[in-house]
């Protein structure tokens, strides 16, 4: 199989995306498994390796099909526009709207197929609204950049992945959001995907809204029955292997003992809080359901830490290795 290519984007250039990528960038393992170049500031690139004193050297590229590959040059596709002079670990809209530049360029290359996958440092909501751009996160930017109806968001680390039914939106309107036809998609996106990484027959199990999965309507107004049961049905018939709706305390043990290769969320902490307590830095976000292949660090931009080369970069190598995984069959077809 030929190496995919995978684009790294720099995120946030006033956090701690250019230091992750520039550590990154020195492992020997990354450059056996992938053709790596940056998106971003080649200015602030070039400071990041400063400031973990790199001995790699940069190129600029001005297209995929310049980077050299080398494992001592790091290819970056230059996107200037930040000032020299702004800080480590300052909320900025020139940063913002950096970050949003990269991923616009990465989701162009992709949807050429120049590059197999998008391999994303993390952004900073803030940051990117004051910079005039109003996405939760990279989640919904990227489905509105490839025009994507819907997407899921799956979280995965050494013992346990997590798809979401819903994200970037409070409580209360999350359940509201919830029924059996997006249920049902989030399944069957997360099975697919499984299918695809080379999992024949994925085990999967859906957690609950209510505690102790309702208690036979005891908790809650029968969101289980209502809401959730519809779209487990519906996947069984299809023959996906899947169970619930699960109490999700329980479920999420099971889950990290490996009873389960997925675990189906009904919002954002149900499914954010286990995978982080396992190991955010092992933690790998992927997004399903897109034409391209993305995956992401799964941590913030840290602007406390930017810049004092003290963060960790094994999320990064991480998600480089996931975005290799999945990008296997493009790269072979190429």
């Amino acid at each position: 199989m030929n190496r995919p290519i995978v684009a790294i984007t720099m995120g946030d250039p006033a956090g701690i995306g250019p230091e992750i990528i520039a550590k990154a960038m020195l492992d020997p393992v990354l450059h056996s498994r992938a053709r790596v170049f940056v998106i971003g500031d080649l200015g602030r690139l070039e400071m990041a390796m400063k400031v973990v004193d790199s001995p790699l050297q940069t190129r600029r590229i001005e297209s995929a099909d310049e980077a050299l590959f080398a494992p001592d040059i790091i290819d970056c596709f230059d996107i200037p526009g930040v000032d020299t002079e702004l800080p480590w670990g300052i909320l900025s809209p020139e940063a913002g709207h950096a970050a949003y530049l990269y991923l616009e360029k990465a989701v162009e290359l992709a949807l050429k197929r120049d590059i197999d996958a998008i391999c994303t440092a993390p952004l900073n909501k803030a940051a990117l609204h004051a910079g005039g751009h109003n996405y939760p996160g990279h989640t919904e930017l990227l489905a509105e950049l490839t025009g994507t109806p819907e997407v899921s968001m799956m979280l995965t680390t050494p013992k346990m992945r997590v798809i979401h039914v819903t994200t970037h939106i409070g409580l209360v309107d999350a359940v509201a959001r919830i029924d059996g036809a997006i249920v049902y998609r989030t399944i069957r996106r997360g099975h697919d995907l499984l299918v695809r990484a080379g999992i024949e027959n994925p085990r999967i199990a859906v957690a609950a809204i209510n505690p102790h999965a309702g208690e036979n309507g005891l908790f809650g107004n029968d969101e289980e029955a209502q809401k959730i049961t519809p779209g487990i049905e519906q996947a069984l018939a299809e023959g996906i292997s899947v169970e619930g709706p699960l109490p999700a305390d329980t479920l999420f043990f099971k889950a990290g003992r490996g009873d389960y290769d997925l675990v189906v969320a009904m919002y954002h902490d149900q499914g954010h809080g286990p995978v982080k307590v396992l190991g955010l830095e092992n933690g790998v976000n992927i997004t399903v359901g897109l034409p391209v292949v993305r995956t992401s660090v799964d941590h913030g931009t840290a602007f406390d830490i930017a810049g004092k080369n003290i963060a960790d970069h094994a999320s990064m190598l991480e998600a480089i290795r996931a975005a290799v995984e999945l990008a296997g069959e493009r790269a072979e077809v190429k």
